[in-house]
């Protein structure tokens, strides 16, 4: 038995989890794990395995947890924890993923859109917790950078001086349209990270998982992150649909709103082709590749707008397109680069 096993043995001693039937659930790309635990009586928990090494913060998660389950809002209850140790044992809401029950044709696509849009405008009408970083301009244009350094880099092509140029030209249109980051932005957003719980009343019937990173920022970031899915493709009439209902209920200025919109998904789009790359390359994960094709065709989307048409030139030239032959070049690096 490995010393993590004793840790969990040890948190889990004087509960009456201590001899429950144990499950792996699905992880995701961090170094995060999660088990369900399961009575004899039927009762469930989730045990969250983050080692504090992999620079998790389950204390973060705890408190991030605690604000949106105050706000009225459906993320898991904190049952116990020993931060130290990075463990948690935690509300467990199931297995109703929107990216499962859609598919099986459970729930309907559109409403479960517009239900986890109304989650989106009662969190920003709440002031976000003390102590967040900020998602600011600089930030938000630095955060690109891995599309060049892991995804052009990958594809032997030069790449430094596309950066600079492209950084150069970026960053003054995030500093005219984001002169505030004012709400809570939870970041990853979208169909693998939301549950459908019909039970549960109004904004409530949305289950939230993957929190701990979050963010002051825009409020346009988890509106792209949830209908510009990496993972899924969602119906470009149920996309326009939803964020027309979140700008009229968040009674926002609809052509202000697009410009942020567009510009965060040309980001958040740019920034995940090269996360995508370096889980390959770097970490060993080759399945990420093939999801880089939908989300290379949402940044081209997004940079068509015409505040994005001096960026958009320079990507024109340097931006190479997802053709099997490079995705394959990639997979042929996986895990051989420890750096860009």
């Amino acid at each position: 038995m490995s010393s993590r096993d004793n840790a969990i043995r040890s948190f889990l001693a004087k509960t009456k989890w201590s001899t429950a039937e144990v499950c792996n659930l699905a992880g995701d790309a961090s170094a995060r794990r999660y088990k369900r635990l399961k009575l004899g009586s039927g009762e469930t928990a989730v045990l969250m395995d983050a080692p504090t090494e992999g620079g998790n913060s389950t204390e973060q998660f705890t408190k991030i947890a605690t604000f949106l389950t105050n706000k009225g809002l459906s993320a898991p209850e904190i049952f116990l924890s020993d931060h130290a140790k990075g463990l948690l044992l935690i509300e467990d809401l199931g297995d109703d993923l929107f990216a499962r029950v859609i598919p099986a044709g459970t729930a309907k696509e559109g409403p479960l859109y517009l239900a986890a849009a109304d989650v989106l405008t009662v969190l920003h009408q709440h002031r976000p917790p003390n102590g967040l970083q900020c998602m600011d301009a600089p930030t938000l244009a630095e955060m690109i950078e891995p599309v060049f350094s892991w995804y052009i880099s990958g594809a032997d092509l030069p790449w430094e001086q596309a950066w600079t140029a492209f950084h150069q030209t970026i960053l003054p249109i995030f500093e005219t349209y984001f002169d505030t980051s004012d709400v809570m932005v939870l970041r990853d957003y979208h169909a693998e990270n939301l549950l459908w719980l019909p039970s549960r009343q109004n904004e409530a019937c949305v289950g939230l998982l993957d929190f701990q990173d979050a963010l002051l920022g825009h409020r346009a970031y988890d509106l792209v992150s949830l209908l510009q899915d990496a993972r899924r493709d969602v119906p470009i009439e149920i996309e326009d649909r939803t964020k027309a209902h979140f700008v009229q209920s968040s009674s926002l200025d609809p052509e202000n709103f697009d410009v942020a919109y567009a510009l965060l998904g040309a980001q958040r789009n740019l920034r995940i082709i090269g996360v995508f790359a370096r889980l390959c390359m770097h970490y060993g994960k080759p399945n990420y590749v093939d999801l880089i094709p939908r989300v290379y065709n949402l940044a081209m989307r997004n940079l068509k707008h015409p505040a994005l048409q001096e960026p958009a030139k320079i990507l024109t030239n340097t931006l190479p397109a997802p053709t099997p032959d490079l995705l394959k070049k990639l997979k042929a690096k996986c895990a051989t680069l420890p750096t860009p």
